[in-house]
């Protein structure tokens, strides 16, 4: 069966309409706990955690509601970033993780991610059986064996805890002025109070959720914000997480922004030297920078590219044996620490990099120059298909041809908004912008 409502990270879409229902997260909710739920044992536990937003009180009970009438044991962690929730499953020895959470989406959307017992997100396979069990229904638990919900005070302080170990000593940041903007999301308190607690000068932004205002101006979509708030501040160092604290963008003591590319190629260097880094690759996908790539190849190292979310890099990562990989978006996956991506790990190995070398944030954000890359995005009605378009195929051809030898083209829907995304990289500016606005056009009008 093919999946209907999962997508690249999860189920995701407009709180209150099509399958972002609470009528729809009861079901999600009972077909999940069926499927790990298939002994009639009543010891089997799941952890839900989620961001700020204001349907994440809805979605939590309706998730509860199903989960508990198949007799699985619910435990409630509240908000929380959602590589806490990775973390947790895995160290509180659950059968599942639930994050209630849309990412760097605006606080209207909603979505929820599943992780499987090791931690590590539910593979396609899995997620097209639970889907069957939507569509079919599952037989409900007897009155007795209905489970159980109990909510968890601690979770927040043991991911505390665990990032906090990564950096090499319990006041490890001391001196170090550190802005951090937590997107009014789920890292609000974690973070900042992870930052101080390793010894950094602490101005947050973004840590005033009020359920309607995560992701809005702030955050790693919008690290403006923080840059900002680096430069009004002489700050040393900003890092900007996004609503579920998975992504990050790294801003130096110029106000400039780092991407994911950037951090990535400091850190491949880095552990490279240090014997640290697994197999001498570097996962990515296909939307990473082409400079990325030549700078791997210069220092001797491999980029191994997957298609585009967090979930196929980690994949990848798991059959190489690799330990560093990520996107350009933000996400930085460390499987020596973590499951997921993890903005704040992230963010701490940045800093800790600063500490080591004694260098400024501006000397080790710009490890490669970047090859011209020019993104846009149109909007479509749910259930077209502007890309089969016999018009649209034909300017993507008459693109790859006249692009071929200078550059790279990637044309593909997102897989948690209703968006096609079309990228050229090329060096010559003009081209690249007119093969941008050439297949955006036919989009547009297949539409």
């Amino acid at each position: 069966m093919d999946r209907k409502f999962f997508g690249t990270d999860g189920v995701r879409g407009t709180a209150n309409t099509g399958h972002m229902t609470a009528e729809m997260a009861l079901r999600i909710g009972a077909a999940v706990g069926r499927y790990f739920r298939n002994d009639g044992m009543n010891n089997h536990r799941v952890v839900i955690g989620k961001d700020t937003r204001l349907s994440g009180y809805m979605f939590e009970n309706a998730l509860t509601a199903g989960l508990t009438s198949t007799g699985m044991n619910v435990l409630l962690l509240g908000p929380v970033p959602t590589p806490a929730v990775g973390l947790l499953t895995n160290s509180m020895r659950a059968d599942l993780g639930v994050m209630i959470s849309a990412s760097h989406n605006p606080a209207e959307d909603n979505g929820i991610k599943f992780f499987g017992p090791d931690g590590f997100k539910l593979s396609d396979e899995a997620e097209r059986e639970i889907e069957a069990l939507i569509h079919s229904g599952v037989e409900l638990a007897q009155p007795r064996n209905i489970g159980r919900a109990t909510r968890i005070d601690d979770g927040r302080f043991r991911y505390i805890e665990r990032i906090k170990a990564s950096v090499p000593s319990a006041e490890a940041l001391r001196g170090i002025k550190v802005v951090i903007d937590c997107a009014n999301g789920a890292a609000h308190r974690a973070a900042p109070e992870a930052l101080w607690e390793l010894g950094a000068e602490v101005i947050t932004v973004g840590t005033s959720p009020n359920g309607l205002n995560i992701n809005d101006k702030c955050g790693s979509t919008h690290p403006q914000a923080a840059a900002e708030a680096v430069l009004a501040h002489g700050a040393d160092v900003g890092i900007s997480l996004d609503g579920d604290a998975d992504r990050v963008m790294i801003i130096d003591e110029k106000g400039e922004v780092a991407d994911g590319d950037q951090i990535m190629a400091l850190l491949a260097d880095r552990w490279a030297a240090q014997g640290r880094l697994r197999g001498g690759t570097l996962v990515a996908t296909v939307m990473s920078n082409l400079g990325l790539e030549r700078f791997l190849e210069g220092k001797g190292l491999r980029l191994e590219r997957t298609g585009v979310g967090d979930r196929y890099v980690v994949e990848a990562m798991r059959r190489g044996g690799y330990n560093l990989g990520g996107e350009q978006s933000g996400h930085i996956v460390m499987t020596d620490y973590a499951t997921t991506g993890d903005g704040l790990l992230a963010g701490l190995q940045f800093l800790a990099a600063m500490v080591e070398t004694g260098r400024r944030a501006s000397e080790l954000t710009r490890s490669f120059q970047t090859v011209p890359q020019l993104l846009h995005n149109v909007r479509y009605g749910n259930g077209s298909d502007p890309l089969g378009a016999a018009s649209v195929q034909a300017a993507i051809g008459a693109a790859e041809t006249e692009l071929l030898g200078q550059g790279r083209l990637l044309i593909r829907k997102s897989g948690t908004e209703p968006l096609v995304r079309v990228m050229v990289e090329a060096e010559d500016d003009a081209l690249m912008r007119r093969l941008v606005d050439s297949i955006v056009s036919e989009v547009e009008a297949a539409i």
